[in-house]
């Protein structure tokens, strides 16, 4: 397997496009496509707001990749980097000015042509620290010029090896400037909720209507820059369609009863016998999925009540009573695999040989009569209403936390509110799970360990060696010592336990026999480009 970042550091080192590229888009399709039709695809939960920068939400982050496009777009393994809105790509001056050259004749989904001034704009708005979590990202870029119609130079403060992942990944997505302004509102903020209702981009489909928490509709873009092998231009579907079904088994129902062409998040314990199933191709894709409860480490919580998980033996204790190989076979029926880091296997750079916290309730027991804190206590879990997989996680970890003493109190809550709790950090665990978005540490790195970004994952967690060692991390291109930064990150995140580490699983999802061509990258983006309804 090639190193990804190996090869973004070759790349600092001036390779071009054509060193790094072989084709434009991922795709699965094989057999001759049909033209047309309507593809119904049943989601978990809504998005909640589609714009790239403002937004770090799976719900939102997945439909902006049929929406939007960037610069340079992932390949079909995650790993590595293909053409995308730029053609070409050049580093000079010591990996400190990149030099893009643009793909000429792109239009947005309203028919307006993509300019140069389009893509400055939305790559200083993706950097602009007042815009989302994501600007950390981009912050070794110090300007963005336009050379000429068709190019674009960044030039950097430093040499960056995350900067080209970095431009394949949503934030970067390229917006019409123009029409961006002229929305509602007299603030970026406030534009960019009036724009995102029904955003416009150079992706293969755009929005037609939006009943939030119902159903989100979708059809072709007319203009869409990428040709199919027949001529025309992709997508093959006419129209795509994402009604909002929150309950697992009710979505399976409709799957099987034809009414869904596909359904997410298939529940792992439903795998084995929707495979069986002659009408349906059951899937599961390579994932950089891990899955996970954040622990508030703040001393009190939002109500001013005293916080246990505030203290480290609580935390170590939790994370050894929980025993993640019975999680694994129960929830997953054997196909996840333990976390052996707070990343992915699949993430450059994880550093792990084994699983932190092995199963101990001696050890547990003990940690928790070392922390002081008066035994008998109650931790509450936030947890997604109808998600059949964290239910079956959090009830078997309520069990093998009462054998502590610790009483686990679930609190059942529709998406929208979870994450609106969460980012108040209104809460005391929460189960989650992370994809990366880029093949770098650096995301997941800005995220769960760098603590000025979003308190550490919204946990409180910080550490001020860790995030000088990130600072240093993003400007360092030698893999060799970028290596054991990350290694030493990782260490110090295991040692202060801010999570139980649970598991890695595979995205399951399913579709109707006649449903082609859809792809679901490591990275967790779903693209429909490719996909078709066979008569």
């Amino acid at each position: 397997m090639r190193d990804p970042i190996r090869l973004t550091r070759r790349a600092t080192m001036g390779l071009t496009a054509g060193a790094l590229v072989a084709a434009n888009v991922p795709g699965t399709a094989t057999a001759a496509p049909v033209r047309g039709g309507k593809l119904v695809y049943g989601r978990y939960a809504d998005s909640l707001f589609l714009d790239g920068v403002q937004t770090e939400l799976n719900v939102d982050i997945w439909v902006l990749c049929s929406i939007y496009d960037t610069l340079l777009l992932p390949t079909s393994d995650g790993l590595g980097l293909k053409a995308g809105l730029a053609t070409k790509w050049d580093f000079s001056d010591g990996g400190k000015t990149l030099t893009l050259a643009l793909r000429e004749g792109v239009k947005f989904s309203d028919g307006a042509p993509m300019t140069a001034e389009d893509v400055e704009w939305s790559l200083n708005r993706a950097r602009d620290p007042k815009q989302g979590a994501w600007n950390s990202l981009l912050g070794s870029v110090d300007s963005v010029t336009i050379a000429n119609p068709t190019t674009i130079v960044l030039k950097l403060k430093h040499p960056d090896p995350t900067l080209l992942p970095v431009l394949a990944t949503v934030n970067t997505g390229i917006l019409p400037s123009k029409k961006f302004m002229a929305a509602a509102g007299d603030t970026l903020d406030e534009k960019a909720k009036s724009f995102a209702e029904k955003p416009i981009g150079t992706g293969p489909f755009m929005i037609t209507e939006w009943q939030r928490g119902v159903v989100m509709k979708l059809a072709r873009n007319p203009y869409h820059w990428r040709i199919a092998p027949d001529g025309k231009p992709f997508p093959y579907l006419d129209a795509l369609e994402f009604p909002v079904i929150p309950d697992d088994a009710t979505r399976l129902l409709k799957l099987k009863a034809g009414e869904l062409n596909g359904s997410e998040f298939i529940p792992y314990a439903r795998v084995a016998e929707l495979k069986a199933d002659p009408n349906l191709d059951m899937q599961l894709w390579p994932s950089t999925k891990i899955n996970y409860l954040t622990m508030n480490v703040r001393p009190t919580l939002k109500d001013g009540s005293p916080n246990p998980l505030g203290n480290l033996k609580v935390r170590q204790a939790v994370n050894h009573a929980v025993n993640k190989d019975a999680l694994i076979a129960v929830t997953t029926r054997g196909l996840g695999k333990p976390m052996k880091s707070m990343m992915s296997a699949a993430t450059p750079l994880m550093d792990g040989n084994a699983p932190p916290y092995p199963y101990d309730m001696a050890k547990a027991k003990q940690l928790l009569a070392e922390s002081g804190v008066a035994p008998g206590f109650e931790l509450t879990c936030i947890t997604l209403a109808g998600s059949a997989d964290e239910i079956s996680n959090l009830t078997a970890v309520q069990q093998m936390l009462a054998a502590i003493g610790i009483k686990l109190k679930l609190e059942l809550l529709d998406n929208a509110t979870r994450n609106a709790r969460y980012k108040a950090a209104d809460f005391q665990m929460r189960h989650a799970l992370w994809t990366d978005d880029l093949a770098d540490p650096s995301e997941i790195g800005s995220y769960i360990l760098y603590s000025p970004t979003v308190q550490s994952l919204h946990s409180g967690w910080k550490s001020e060696r860790v995030d000088a060692l990130f600072l240093a991390s993003q400007e360092e291109i030698d893999i060799n010592k970028r290596r054991a930064q990350y290694k030493e990150m990782q260490d110090i995140y295991k040692a202060d336990a801010p999570m139980v580490f649970m598991y890695e699983s595979p995205y399951p999802v399913a579709f109707r026999k006649n449903a082609k061509g859809f792809l679901q990258i490591p990275l967790g983006n779903n693209y429909f480009d490719e996909v078709y309804i066979e008569a």
